[in-house]
């Protein structure tokens, strides 16, 4: 029998994955270190130090960790812990993130490092997220191979992903730099929960974000998350404001996110704060975590999810989790033609035409290839 620190150093390296990066081999712990970018130092003679990357703010004595797993007081330094040293390297197709209005039919090179600085009690990756970079086998791979395997493997952007970004924030930051302006997009899955002053610098480099709004209420965030929903509505306007592409996906959870008032209320800020063209991804729940007591979440409830967001004057509302549904195609809001039809993350039709619609020619929200 595995223990559950044996099953993270090997679950997520798949063969394919170390193929990427044959000539190093996987590694245990964290060799490499990267001084974190943003934090202060509050005692110098007992060496504490406080973290200002996220809103947490932790405060960790000499040789501790933060609650992200992922950022250690090393003599007084704190250092991210997960630079370089993804445990997760993949190729996806970049509808998988998901984004539904980047690049469809793209691949997107996907890699993540441990740690999180939320604890979602119904989290999907929580055996990398709800871990250390010490405690996962991770794969040497500079921001420089990393973007020279992207281009070699025909990727059309990087994307930072699985795990949250944030914890491994300057391995993200630093590649973004190297890859902006060579024809490789930089985009991320993010819960959102960042400060905005290092939001900010990242902002310059990345192209598109799909944030996490797990639910709209503070309560929500509180019991389920151990966070605030403030700072994630700050983030959000904050990409919007600085010209990123802004995807949003909700997991829609029975008993706790799914009433209709919510969905409204959600739906309804989304509008007048970020934009009618931001996407929004309606997604299926399934039991997983420490929620595995609840049943998946009815298609019917996504199907009034999504005519909610509609009637809210969102233009783009999707189901997501539920392959082969109608509410995963995309429809020009103008005339309501269907412009992409999909099924899960294979792309069965595309009748764009530089961005617009063949039927009317009204420009479709999004970032679409030549």
């Amino acid at each position: 029998m595995l223990t559950r620190r044996d099953f993270i150093k090997i679950a997520f390296l798949t063969p394919a994955a170390l193929q990427l990066e044959a000539k190093e081999p996987a590694l245990k712990g964290t060799p490499y270190l990267k001084e974190a970018l943003y934090y202060r130092v509050i005692d110098a003679k007992k060496g504490t130090v406080e973290c200002l990357l996220c809103p947490r703010g932790c405060t960790i004595p000499e040789g501790g960790s933060g609650f992200c797993r992922a950022r250690k007081n090393i003599k007084g330094k704190l250092f991210s812990l997960g630079y370089a040293l993804p445990c997760a390297v993949h190729i996806d197709p970049i509808e998988k993130k998901p984004f539904f209005n980047v690049y469809p039919r793209s691949l997107s090179f996907s890699v993540a490092s441990a740690g999180c600085n939320l604890r979602c009690r119904f989290c999907q990756n929580w055996q990398i997220s709800q871990a250390s970079p010490e405690d996962t086998a991770n794969q040497p791979l500079s921001p420089e191979r990393l973007l020279s395997l992207a281009q070699q493997n025909r990727c059309r952007s990087i994307a930072y992903t699985y795990t949250e970004p944030t914890n491994f924030f300057e391995y993200m930051l630093d590649t973004a730099k190297i890859a902006s302006g060579k024809g490789i997009l930089n985009v991320c899955h993010s819960n959102g929960y960042i400060n905005p002053e290092p939001l900010k610098s990242l902002c310059k480099y990345l192209d598109a974000a799909n944030i996490d709004l797990k639910g709209f209420s503070r309560s929500f965030y509180n019991r389920l998350c151990e966070a605030e929903l403030g700072p994630v509505l700050e983030t959000i306007k904050t990409l919007k404001g600085s010209g990123v592409w802004v995807e949003i996906t909700n997991l829609v959870i029975p008993g706790h996110n799914d009433d209709e008032k919510t969905i409204a209320d959600m739906c309804r800020w989304i509008c007048q704060n970020a934009g009618a063209d931001v996407p929004v991804h309606f997604s299926r729940f399934f039991p997983m975590y420490r929620m595995t007591s609840i049943s998946p979440t009815p298609v019917s409830t996504l199907e009034k999810a999504r005519d909610i967001a509609l009637k809210a004057g969102l233009q783009f509302a999707y189901i997501g989790n539920v392959p082969g549904h109608p509410g995963e195609n995309t429809y020009c809001p103008a005339c309501k033609k269907m412009v992409i039809r999909r099924s899960g993350y294979n792309i069965l039709e595309y009748t764009l035409k530089g961005g617009a619609c063949p039927g009317c020619g009204k420009k479709i929200g999004g970032i679409w290839a030549a």
